[in-house]
């Protein structure tokens, strides 16, 4: 049992790694394919677009098919498309097997987690989850810098890489995952898109949406951010990036625990503002290594813990469709990852290399603002431990539910209650 559910883990490390790892090699990629650094950041916004589109999309055509044939198909898909990729002989070409592997992604990511609810009692489908959607996390831990330092000479090899991984889960989960139970009965895409006529609900979502942007056009370009601290160099840029991802593990683990204890306002408004503070001093710690590191370490701490309190609160709003509402956080994130790809090139071109971070900062404020205004202490503090402990729980419930967030913050509310750790930003 635990061995089928560290092959799903594999593959959502496979995904993980595949979505992240770009941050690190863009410089070679736009020097290779003969384009600027801010178009090659594009691949990002592709692919998190088309996730955001189509997993809604995907999961109600496929919601009859078997499980495990709709975890085959995903993994075939996006692990020939990462080969499509390493192979690309021009931009054009490798933006369109970015959007083949976000299918991918976006078709098994969900079901990987419904499946692991399966595969476990009940009392211990938490714990199975957070297993899953740790692989998401160790990605970002572990994946992304050792992705970063293969692919230092040939970026190519970065996303051969991602192929044998991707591969390895496909024959593992052929052999050994058989005998699921039937699919049962999953909402249409009317259903699924009901929440968004709900105000409070598209507030919560418009607030997880801006601090992506906010978050990820600084992340998507750290290489361009960090390298008066680098000078260039792949191993000094490994470095930062596995700091970053050790930070993000961190941000992960002690989000949730903050939500328990301190409550949804207080995480969101204070790892907001730390972020933003990141965001603003980062052209001038970026000129130093140490620097550099302060600044991998403590963006990505506070950026994790505001992933975790992001679908607690949406959640929040109404506990019977807590699984449609994880799944539209999940869909905001994307959304806001591929907006911070425009974003994030518009403001190199327009504030420059060293400058572009400070673009990140105002929209961190305003994510910072929409949860003041969409929040509100409660006296003595007691009704909102009590709603921190409700969101918990229909987070759970969406987990159980297997509608699941592409990414680990989602998944980290839960995660904390559970002792095991979830998989961001």
């Amino acid at each position: 049992m635990r061995l089928r559910l560290l092959l799903l883990a594999l593959g959502t490390f496979a995904m993980g790694t595949d979505s992240m790892v770009m941050a690190g090699i863009l410089g070679l990629i736009a020097h290779d394919l003969g384009v600027s650094v801010p178009a090659a950041g594009q691949m990002v916004t592709v692919f998190a677009l088309s996730y955001a589109v189509l997993a809604p999309v995907l999961a109600t055509a496929a919601a009859r098919w078997p499980r495990r044939r709709v975890l085959l198909t995903a993994l075939t898909v996006f692990t020939a498309a990462n080969a499509l990729s390493a192979l690309a002989p021009n931009y054009p070409v490798l933006l369109a097997t970015r959007v083949l592997a976000a299918a991918g992604a976006a078709l098994y990511t969900p079901t990987a987690n419904a499946v692991a609810t399966m595969l476990v009692p009940a009392e211990r489908r938490g714990r199975a989850l957070a297993t899953v959607l740790g692989g998401m996390t160790v990605a970002t831990a572990l994946g992304v810098p050792l992705g970063t330092y293969i692919g230092r000479t040939d970026w190519r090899l970065t996303m051969w890489l991602v192929v044998v991984l991707g591969a390895a889960a496909f024959l593992g989960l052929a052999l050994l995952l058989r005998d699921l139970p039937a699919p049962t009965a999953a909402p249409g895409l009317r259903t699924r898109l009901a929440p968004l006529r709900n105000g409070s609900v598209l507030a919560a979502a418009a607030t997880t949406l801006v601090f992506f942007v906010a978050f990820h056009a600084v992340y998507i370009y750290l290489g361009t951010a960090v390298r008066p601290a680098t000078g260039g160099d792949a191993g000094r840029l490994s470095l930062i990036m596995l700091v970053s991802g050790l930070a993000s593990v961190a941000g992960n683990w002690l989000g949730g625990r903050a939500v328990d204890r301190l409550g949804v306002r207080t995480v969101l408004l204070t790892g907001g503002s730390l972020a933003a503070l990141a965001f603003l001093t980062l052209p001038w710690v970026s000129v130093t290594m140490p620097g550099a590191l302060v600044y991998a370490a403590l963006s990505p701490l506070a950026g994790w813990a505001v992933a975790v309190a992001l679908p607690h609160r949406l959640a929040s709003l109404d506990p019977p469709n807590a699984p449609l509402l994880i799944s539209l956080n999940s869909s905001a994130l994307y959304l806001g990852m591929a907006a911070a790809g425009g974003v994030g090139s518009l403001a190199l071109t327009v504030l420059g290399d060293r400058w572009f971070p400070l673009a990140s900062a105002p929209l961190a404020l305003v994510a910072v603002i929409l949860a003041a205004v969409t929040t509100r202490r409660r006296r003595g503090g007691t009704a909102e431990t009590a709603e921190t402990a409700e969101t918990a729980e229909t987070a759970e419930t969406a987990e159980t539910a297997g509608t699941d967030a592409p990414t680990s913050s989602p998944r980290s509310a839960p995660a904390s209650k559970t002792g095991a750790p979830a998989a961001r930003p």
